[in-house]
């Protein structure tokens, strides 16, 4: 167990004291969120604390709003939606970095005016709170493919998603060691490597369709990384990463030797686990290379091309903090494209760029 020591302070407007915080996040003046956002901390009847935090989410519009579940805080942590500091230093996020596809429907939750929701979120199950010190914890939610009932999507003035944020919450907590640990994780299962590649839960037919696919995205990472070597600053680069410098150019191509070299692995280094029943394309968790659970998208996608299982690869293997530790700033082709535009050192650091840019589909120079 962590002892939470609440000291009285004053950061931004909040004053926190007792056992107990709770902050609620002013929005910003220029086309601000409707969602408003409070974060509370919890603790336990001892005073411990072991990272809960209670979020409540407010619709302040006349209008339902529909944001995508994952975008929400939930008791399962499935996003990197919180901003963590230890002491100033960042928090790694640990907890499932998850490739996704359009929402659909039923991906949506429903948030009718001036309705809340409110969540309990564990954030020890993502975030290392082991270690004693100052903690400041924030919410920091992209809302990609939210809307409003009058047709509103939630957009900043740029088009990139508004940001649904809390104020900070500070606390001192007294750690015990405890590190985070996965949750939702399949088991195991039988493992066996097949050329060169680790497989779990796989049937031999999945295990073929993988290794096509293992094939494949080898070959679209050394092309990408061929293509950064030899210093071209096409369309390729520019829609996928944005416009030039050298120094975002040098971040791409290191990422890319990263990559082609944890892909080339050939000693069961990458393991594939096909446990996974989600209806998203795979996942893996940033700090356990080199290991990628492939869920039920990832078996319909095509083996090359736009969102196929060689770019889900190629997506997935960016994420480990080992290769280039990229996070998922947004979704999509039409999301990347603008995001290059608008914000080229987050596409540097967002999944589906790097996915789309090895992809190359449709093929520009």
């Amino acid at each position: 167990m962590k002892k939470i020591v609440l000291m009285p302070a004053i950061a931004g407007g909040m004053v926190l004291a007792g056992a107990l915080a709770s902050v609620t996040a002013a929005p910003p003046a220029d086309r601000a969120s409707p969602l408003r956002v409070g974060l509370m901390a919890v603790a336990d009847p001892a005073g411990g604390f072991q990272g809960l935090v209670e979020v409540s989410i407010t619709n302040t519009s006349r209008h339902t709003a529909r944001v995508p579940k994952w975008q929400l805080p939930s008791s399962l942590v499935e996003s990197k939606l919180f901003q963590i500091s230890r002491d100033g230093v960042a928090v790694a996020y640990q907890g499932p970095m998850i490739k996704r596809g359009l929402p659909q429907a039923e991906d949506f939750a429903i948030l009718r005016a001036g309705e809340t929701l409110r969540s309990v979120v564990d954030l020890s199950k993502a975030y290392d709170f082991s270690q004693s010190g100052e903690y400041v914890v924030a919410l920091n939610s992209a809302l990609q493919f939210a809307s409003l009932s009058d047709g509103t999507m939630l957009r900043q003035g740029n088009g990139l998603p508004q940001v649904a944020k809390s104020a900070p919450l500070s606390l001192w907590v007294a750690g015990k060691g405890q590190t985070a640990g996965a949750q939702g994780k399949p088991s195991g299962g039988g493992s066996s490597v097949v050329g060169g590649v680790s497989y779990k839960s796989c049937s031999a037919t999945q295990i073929d369709s993988i290794g096509s696919a293992v094939t494949a995205a080898r070959g679209y990472a050394e092309n990408a990384k061929g293509y950064l070597n030899a210093a071209s600053v096409g369309p390729r680069y520019t829609t996928w990463f944005g416009a030039y410098t050298s120094a975002r150019y040098s971040t791409a191509s290191q990422h890319f030797v990263a990559i082609d070299a944890a892909l080339d692995q050939s000693n069961g280094e990458v393991t594939v686990n096909c446990g996974c029943n989600q209806k998203y394309y795979a996942y893996v968790y940033p700090n356990q290379p080199y290991e990628i659970y492939v869920c039920r998208a990832f078996w319909t996608a095509p083996l090359t091309g736009t969102d196929s299982k060689a770019g889900t690869l190629i997506h997935e293997t960016s994420h480990f903090t080992a290769v280039a530790g990229t996070d998922d700033h947004v979704y999509g082709q039409s999301g990347a494209k603008n995001l290059a535009i608008t914000d080229p050192a987050s596409a540097l650091d967002n999944a589906d760029s790097h996915e789309y840019f090895a992809e190359n589909t449709p093929s520009q120079n």
